[in-house]
């Protein structure tokens, strides 16, 4: 028995019809009965054939893993292509590390000459300074030390008390409204702590390669930051049908992600490399550290994108 048969067979002892299981997937009536007949060609791709057949077993109360197993020889593939996009991955990783190195080692002798030169100012103030203090060692004659002046007793100008009281005074305020600008110097200069920790934990984007063609785009995206913890957000406005997995193949998320039950947060290590399938990139919007991911093509036009993201 076929394997579109055995799901057909199922359907009918779970006495469910073609609309009501598309209610129940979201797969759409003509691709459920694609399913049924064989005709895998007219899904949109292996991929979604895969899928489909997984959603479609898990409603009729089959084991989607055993069934796939049962009937890996009918089933299209999708390894090959995997393994393509793995190796575009790796092969841009190898390519990048050699530039990263060269840069670091190119700016090592910048640093020397910088620090040669700190060193030379440092001795030249540490001697200016030595022949400072010998020469205010040196006694100096004070032409008006054999000069007598009476001064007056307090009681005879009872004005200087007054003055002094006045100069302890302005002294005083001196002293608070320099404190007081202190403390709001200190309080302005937190505020821009906090502001610059909050950007250096986002990161940014950068697309290393992408292609796009008959309603499908790929692409390939490095992730730059800062932060001890990646936190991936996804978003979906509508009903999305989304896959995610890590580089050894690992599923992270695997379902059709509606707007109710948005967002779904994901945590992972940073020298990981992400894989987002998605059905539909119109409704999606995924985040990471709170840095927006902008499709490198055009979400309208090619509603299934499959991405990897890799978290340096």
């Amino acid at each position: 028995m076929e394997i579109g048969a055995r799901l057909k067979e199922a359907r009918v002892a779970q006495n469910l019809s073609l609309d009501s299981l598309q209610e129940t997937t979201k797969i759409q009536k003509r691709y459920l009965l694609a399913i049924e007949e064989g005709n895998f060609q007219i899904l949109p791709g292996k991929f979604y054939a895969r899928a489909f057949i997984k959603e479609y077993a898990a409603a009729v109360g089959l084991d989607p893993n055993e069934l796939l197993e049962e009937y890996k020889d009918e089933v299209p593939k999708t390894e090959e292509d995997n393994e393509v996009q793995y190796t575009r991955m790796q092969r841009t990783k190898k390519v990048s590390n050699p530039e990263k190195s060269s840069n670091v080692f190119s700016i090592i002798p910048t640093i020397i000459v910088i620090l040669l030169v700190i060193g030379i100012f440092a001795v030249a103030w540490y001697f200016i300074q030595q022949a400072m203090a010998t020469d205010g060692s040196q006694p100096v004659e004070d032409p008006n030390d054999n000069v007598i002046i009476n001064e007056p007793a307090d009681n005879e100008n009872p004005s200087n008390a007054d003055s002094g009281a006045e100069d302890e005074e302005t002294a005083s305020g001196t002293d608070e409204n320099g404190s007081a600008d202190e403390t709001g110097s200190d309080s302005e200069g937190g505020e821009d702590t906090e502001d610059t920790t909050e950007s250096e934990n986002e990161g940014t984007f950068e697309v290393v390669e992408e292609s796009a063609a008959g309603g499908r785009a790929e692409a390939t995206l490095d992730f730059a930051h800062n932060s001890d913890e990646v936190e991936i957000t996804m978003e979906s406005s509508g009903d999305t049908w989304l896959e995610v997995e890590n580089e050894a193949g690992e599923s992270l998320y695997y379902n059709t992600l509606t707007e109710e039950a948005s967002p779904e947060e994901l945590t992972v290590a940073s020298g990981e490399s992400i894989y987002f399938n998605i059905g539909n990139a119109s409704d999606l919007t995924i985040t990471i550290n709170g840095t927006e991911l902008e499709y490198p093509a055009n979400p309208d036009e090619y509603v299934v994108q499959q991405i990897w993201v890799n978290v340096q």
